[in-house]
């Protein structure tokens, strides 16, 4: 399940809008609860191709996590795609 977007920018990253980032990461909703949690965004990190996962993920939930409840939700979506741009070679399209 590897992410698919639309090309590659010139410096290798992916390059997907917001909308096919959500899409992406919610196949790895495990529970289907509707909020990312730790394990499934590691998860999401591993099938990407990132290198530790779980201290990645463990990083990327406390880093954007704004009601501190552990998930990342709908409303801190593009929190966490501004954290995959930092440190998931991922390039966010704002169209």
């Amino acid at each position: 399940m590897a992410i698919k977007t639309r090309s590659y920018s010139v410096d290798g990253k992916h390059e997907m809008t917001v909308d096919e980032f959500k899409r992406w990461l919610k196949k790895f909703d495990e529970d289907k609860d509707g909020k990312i949690s730790k394990d499934e965004l590691a998860d999401a990190i591993r099938v990407s191709g990132g290198w530790f996962a779980r201290r990645k993920s463990k990083y990327g939930i406390r880093s954007v996590d704004a009601n501190a409840n552990g998930f990342v939700d709908d409303n801190e979506i593009k929190n966490l795609a501004e954290f995959a741009e930092k440190h998931l070679n991922v390039r966010i399209l704002h169209l």
